[in-house]
Formats: structure tokens, sequence, C-alpha cells
């Protein structure tokens, strides 16, 4: 007999999770079926950063602002292992925005923010400050501001762990073949994408949390005539060798009034992005483009004293971000608000499509999607997860340092690195991986950038890792640490594990 569940989530992104998350927290039974990894594609291809969106503004999004810096303080409680506080420098440039504009939107910035914990934005003569010395010499003032890094893919998987750990049922490398409403439920057929196989499930409702996949889930696989429309935007980031000391980020205005932030990254590195591509193919894995690697590197040397090029860049990433299609000419301008478009019949077997969105409202953009889903379930739990930690998350005052001092004389053993490392990556779930480890050998075999048995069998079992990429590239960045011949082993011990487990 088919397995029966009340809610079928296509898409492992953020947004999917979150509602995955959500709506299993509210007593609902789901399933949450992903095509490939969680987070593979759009939401491991962000900027990692949770903000307001100060340009928002410059287009007069002030409801969406407000609720971002809303969820920004309440993000910074919930998962303080992956959201840290940054301080960005705005530097003032001449023939660009004027100085006055850009006071009035940081002054509005810090007073749309109704809680804040983080330091509000101030002046600064960078002349004589650190914050200028990695810049050239024409920019001689400045301002400063507060906002957040995020590790994105990380926020996904922890997001799906909740949710698991509430009922829902997650499936990765599971696609959706096709969904048709009979009778009092929906019929959908799933793919096991790395089996061939096909299984039959029904559902009460399907959220089409699909991406840039939107339309065509709701098309091609729901066999439902869309009502909104998605507009497709490429961004890309560059990731080179780090242009300057210090852990502020730099965000840094372009003749054609678009903004690019240069970030600290992974200790050695810094990251720059992001561009906006109208983008018209089918959507799919995206790689950043000589133009866009050109453009990337114009804007670094418009800015700083240290020249890059093509050839100073040591990875980079791409995504296509599914945007609601408002209209706008330009592409950043398209707005990063979401709509939420159900479909039902008749009062029942509704699909609720999601439309745009940015990673930092995604706990919102959840809550909303499943408050237009409980007429559909009558006795649904209230909301819940603005207050609830995310795995790893639940410290004492949400306070990272006092908890990774605690872990560090634990371990005193350990490379104090590797424990801050583990510390920012799993928050309180660092004791799981470590387990009875008191020094390095009694992790296991080691993979390099400090990756060990240990941390790779905790993924495999907790965090739905398979392959070398999801280890090195989205459930970390250690792929930026590692070498070939490390990269290389990790293959063959996930090829062992799997044959094992066979």
């Amino acid at each position: 007999m088919d397995r029966g569940y009340d809610l079928l989530v296509i898409g492992g992104g953020i947004n999917g999770t979150g509602i995955a998350r959500d709506a299993a927290g509210r007593g609902l039974t789901v399933l949450l079926c992903e095509r490939g990894d969680l987070a593979e594609f759009t939401s491991s291809a962000s900027t990692k950063l949770i903000h307001g969106g100060l340009r928002y503004l410059e287009y007069y999004e002030f409801r969406l602002v407000r609720e971002a810096l809303a969820e920004r303080e309440r993000l910074l409680r919930l998962a303080p292992h992956i959201i840290w506080p940054l301080r960005f420098v705005l530097p003032h440039d001449e023939g660009l925005r004027p100085a006055w504009m850009l006071r009035a939107g940081l002054f509005l910035y810090d007073h749309l923010a109704r809680l804040r914990t983080l330091p509000g934005s101030t002046s600064v003569r960078l002349r004589t400050s650190d914050f200028g010395a990695p810049l050239q010499d024409r920019l001689t003032r400045g301002f400063v501001y507060s906002d957040c890094w995020v590790e994105d893919s990380r926020l996904v998987v922890l997001n799906a762990m909740d949710a698991r750990s509430r009922g829902a049922e997650i499936r990765t490398r599971t696609g959706v073949a096709s969904a048709r409403r009979e009778g009092d439920a929906w019929v959908a057929t799933l793919r096991d994408e790395a089996a061939g196989t096909a299984q039959t499930v029904r559902a009460k409702a399907v959220v089409n949390a699909a991406g840039p996949w939107v339309g065509q889930t709701l098309g091609a696989t729901l066999g439902i005539e869309s009502r909104a429309a998605v507009r497709l935007i490429k961004g890309s980031h560059i990731v080179v060798r780090k242009l300057y000391d210090g852990a502020q980020a730099y965000i840094l205005q372009q003749p054609d009034k678009r903004i690019v932030f240069a970030i600290p990254y992974e200790r050695d590195f810094t990251l720059v992005g992001t561009t906006d591509v109208p983008y018209a193919a089918e959507p799919g894995p995206v790689a950043i483009s000589p133009e866009e690697t050109d453009y990337l590197c114009a804007c670094i040397n418009r800015s700083f004293r240290r020249r890059i090029g093509p050839e100073d860049v040591v990875w980079s990433y791409s995504g296509v971000r599914p945007l609601f299609d408002d209209a706008a000419a330009d592409a950043s301008a398209v707005t990063r608000d979401y709509v939420l478009d159900v479909s039902d019949r008749d009062g029942t077997l509704p699909v609720l499509s999601v439309f745009g969105g940015k990673i930092t409202t995604y706990r919102r953009l959840a809550e909303h999607a499943v408050a237009k889903l409980a007429p559909y379930f009558p006795g649904l739990a209230p909301a819940w997860t603005g207050e609830a930690a995310l795995p790893g998350g639940a410290m004492a005052n949400a306070d990272f340092d006092a908890y990774l001092r605690d872990l560090e004389a634990e371990r005193p053993s350990l490379p104090a690195d590797l424990v801050r490392r583990l510390a920012r990556a799993y928050g309180t779930l660092a004791r799981e991986v470590l387990g009875q480890a008191v020094s390095l050998s009694d992790l296991g075999e080691g993979f390099d950038g400090g990756l060990t048995r240990a941390e790779v069998d905790y993924l495999r079992a907790r965090e739905w890792a398979r392959t070398s990429e999801d280890i090195l590239w989205r459930r970390s960045k250690l792929g930026l640490h590692t070498s070939p011949e490390g990269a290389a082993r990790l293959r063959a011990y996930l090829e062992r594990a799997a044959e094992a487990a066979a």
C-alpha cells in the first residue's frame, strides 16, 4: 500500500527544509524529497550573509528590510555557532552615491531594527583607521555598520535535521517524477536517483519549493498552470587569497550602481561577490563566466591597493536564484521578497509554490507558508520556530565563545584549530562528533584540513552526506584546504563505507 503523508515537500534547499521543519513541529506528517544533495544548488551559492539588505532601501523595500533585520537578530540567537556578527566598511566613493544618502540609509537601517543587539552604524576616517589600510588613498571617508555571516549550506542541513527529529522523513537523491490529484489525495511517483527504482506515495498537500525549477515543477510535474512568474538570476562569486588583515568585510559601490562584497573567508581567503546576470537557460549546475570573473576582479581593483586578476582566483561558485518576476528592468533591482501561491481543488488537495525569497527570511517564509496551509489541516499547532534553537545552537545566552572555552577545556590534547572548527560547524553537537576522543589519533584516519574518519562517519550517519563533494564543499568548505591526495583518500574511504553498508 502507498505510504500516506500530510505534506509532500519538493526541494531540499533552505525554503523546503524550513517549511518541513515548521510543519513537522506543528504535528503534520511530512516527506521531503530532494533529487540531489541538500543545498546542492541555490542555497549553497549565496553570499553567506544574514542581513537586512541595505541596498533594498533604494527600492523602497521597507517591509522586507524590517522583516529581515528582525530575523537577523532572531537567527543569531537560535544558531550562534553558524551565524555570527560582522562589521561592514562602506567607503564613500566620489561620483557615486553622495555621503548624505549613505548616512541617511544607514540611519534608517539602524532604526528599522526594532530590537537591536548589534552595534549601530558610525562614520570613519579611512586614512587614519585600520579599516582604511587595504584601500586606495582616494577613499578617505566611509561608514561602518553591522550584519551577520552564515554558513548557508549548514543552515539547510540543520533545518533538515530538526525536521527529522520532529518526525519528518528526509529523502535525498530522490526526485518527484510526477504527482496528480487522484480521489482524496495527491499521488506522487518518487524516483531513487541512485538505484533507479520508483515508489508511489500519497499526500494531502504538496509544497513546491523547487527553487529555479519551481515553474517546471508546477507544469511538468504537478500538471498545474502557474499564476505567478519566476525570474532566474545567476549570481557568481570568486575566492582569492586573503586581500587584507582583520575581521571586517567591505561593501563596495560600483559605477553601475551595484554593490559587491569582500568578506574574510576560511581564515586564509577573501570571498568576493556577487554578480547579477539574467539567466534564460534551463536551470541546473552553472559556472562563472570569464566576463563575471573580470567584473569581480575589476570591482576589487577599483577600491583595494592589492590588484587581482583571473589568475588569482582559487575557487569560484555560481547559483541561479529564483526571484519573483516584478517586471524590473535591472536584474539587481528585482525584488528579493517572496510570494506564496496556493492552488487547490474545491478547497482540498492544495499545492503551495514558493517564488522568490532570501536566506535571511527563510524562517518567516516557512511560518507564512504553513499558515497558508492551516485551513486545510484543522487543529494545526501554533507557530513555534521563533524561539527554538537549531541543532547545536542551544548554548547558554547564545554565547559561542563561552561554549568554545568549555569545549577546549574538556579536550586539552586536541588541536585548538580543530576544536574551534568543530564547534563552529556543529555547536553543541561537536561532542557527538568527538565521542570519547582525547587525542587526534582517537579520531581515526585523516583526510587533510583537519577532517577525520570520526567526522566523516558522523556526516554519513547524521547529515545525509554521501560523496566527497557533499563533505568538502557543502557540509564544510574543507575543499579549500584539501590536497588532491587527501580528496582521493576520502573518496576511497566513502566507497569502502558504502560497500560495507550495502
